[in-house]
């Protein structure tokens, strides 16, 4: 009894297995079948629907993988992507009952009928970039078709906030000869799941949207199904390379009135940055596109500091023009005097230089005039003895340099020869005068001159002194002036872009 009943297990056993085998061998014999027999009156080329007047319904969606590349100088998109197209297809279909095991075939797609969608904004030298795969069908004669493929497409690159700018590119898909009463296009949403992040973008959405278009030829729609490529622009490398090195390099340019006018090298610093911000015009011209429909947001900045610069170069000229003044051109001006040194000084809080603590110097005091003569008391120098009796004191008349002896003011202290209430030594220091009275007239000629001499040049540095001063006051007023300018064209240009809040929170964060 044992041994019966092991044997009908072992019986039973093989039964099994014989069985699954031979199941598993129909299934190749049911699939060939089944594609000789599917194959064998299909025509490709026709559309798959019982009633030629109806149209077929085609569903077209996207799996978006990577943003490769934003080619801002061509305006090129280029993006790695998965097509989805699902349709039915009523010519292939069968009974899963009457193909046991054959649950879906896959046909190339040059041997079934495939919907002509194409890009129609493509930027390929092959225009359609897609790779042909299989066609999947099951039992229902439900069809999908899933080509990859790398898409380049043409995409307006709006520039106007550039680097904090958004870009919209349109990715139009549509059937290149079907009109919509022919071929229905239906959207499918956009499968992000599997995006790849970029480093330059971030992905703000892929949003999509299905448009018929009506023709003046024709009176059919032609449907099309557009979807937007929403992305953000990081803005990290370029304020890093782009905008703090401008910043930096104006602020350079308020230097230009911090350094002292006799260094001699202001104007080479205004040259000096005024040639490094267009270096930086050069590399943003490069990455941009060459279109007059807007100016990018970073070159309105760049023109601005550039013109800070510009003008700060000019306003240097005419501050080293004041600072080297001659004085014998001229002295200033009342308005300048006014406008400068008065009111623009008081503002500044800027004060003459020795204007509260003058250092005493050499002074220079014309001669007293009395009547029609004057004396003129010239010391001489300390131990040097004027006559015998130790007297330091030469007393004599302009009129003595015509004649010496008939002064003509009674208050003189040389009187005339002829008075002869003078006393002998009087006389006597007369007649020695009227010897001496060339060379003495000689020594007062080289006085005067020197003394002419010094008061033209205290003349003259008051005059250079007061042109310093004004130069001074000007380098100043510009240096405030610029400063308040620069920092609202910084703020008012950069903050001016929409995204500037948001772009700086997630990038310099």
């Amino acid at each position: 009894m044992p041994a019966g009943k092991l044997l009908g297990f072992a019986y039973i056993g093989v039964h099994l297995w014989t069985s699954f085998l031979f199941r598993d061998s129909l299934q190749g014999e049911y699939q060939r079948k089944l594609y000789k027999e599917m194959m064998e009156n299909y025509n490709r080329l026709e559309r798959p629907v019982l009633n030629d007047s109806s149209a077929i319904v085609v569903e077209l969606g996207m799996t978006l993988l990577q943003i490769i590349d934003v080619d801002e100088k061509n305006q090129v998109l280029v993006t790695n992507a998965w097509l989805q197209l699902s349709w039915t297809d009523v010519y292939l279909t069968w009974n899963p009952d009457d193909y046991p095991g054959v649950q879906n075939l896959r046909f190339p797609s040059s041997q079934v009928w495939v919907p002509d969608i194409l890009l129609y904004n493509s930027a390929d030298e092959r225009f359609d970039a897609t790779f042909h795969t299989n066609v999947l069908v099951n039992s229902s004669g439900s069809c999908q078709y899933l080509p990859p493929g790398i898409l380049k497409s043409t995409c307006y690159i709006d520039v106007r906030w550039f680097p904090f700018d958004v870009q919209k590119c349109d990715l139009k898909f549509g059937s290149w000869t079907h009109n919509g009463w022919l071929l229905d296009l239906q959207m499918v949403a956009v499968d992000i799941s599997s995006y790849i992040p970029n480093g330059e973008w971030d992905l703000v959405g892929v949003p999509g949207k299905r448009n018929e278009l009506y023709y003046d030829c024709c009176k059919e729609p032609y449907p099309d199904v557009t979807f937007t490529v929403t992305m953000r622009r990081r803005t990290l490398y370029y304020g890093l390379n782009l905008l703090i090195p401008c910043v930096l390099i104006s602020g350079l340019a308020l230097l230009v009135f911090l350094l002292p006018a006799d260094s001699g090298e202001k104007i080479s610093l205004g040259i000096t940055v005024l040639l490094s911000l267009t270096v930086f015009m050069l590399l943003v011209a490069e990455i941009m596109p060459a279109t007059s429909d807007s100016v990018p947001l970073i070159a309105q900045y760049f023109a601005s500091t550039m013109m800070i610069v510009g003008l700060s170069v000019m306003v240097t000229v005419l501050v080293l023009q004041f600072h080297h003044h001659d004085p014998h051109g001229g002295k200033m001006p009342r308005w300048v005097r006014v406008v400068l040194l008065n009111w623009c000084a008081w503002f500044l809080r800027m004060k003459k230089p020795g204007e509260e603590h003058k250092i005493m110097g050499y002074k220079y005091s014309p001669p007293q005039h009395h009547g029609s003569t004057s004396s003129i008391q010239m010391n001489t120098m300390a131990g040097q003895p004027a006559n015998t009796n130790g007297n330091m004191n030469i007393y004599f008349s302009y009129h003595a340099m015509e004649n010496p002896f008939c002064p003509s003011s009674t208050d003189s202290s040389v009187v005339c020869g002829r008075n002869n209430t003078s006393p002998p030594h009087n006389r006597e220091h007369i007649r020695t005068l009227g010897e001496h009275v060339p060379e003495i007239t000689k020594i007062l000629e080289e006085v005067q001159y020197i003394a002419r001499r010094f008061r033209e040049q205290d003349e003259g540095e008051a005059i250079s002194s007061e042109w310093k001063f004004a130069a001074a006051v000007v380098d100043r007023l510009c240096l405030v002036a610029f400063s308040v300018f620069s920092i609202i064209c910084t703020f008012t240009i950069l903050m001016s872009a929409p995204n500037f809040i948001e772009a700086v929170s997630k990038d310099f964060t």
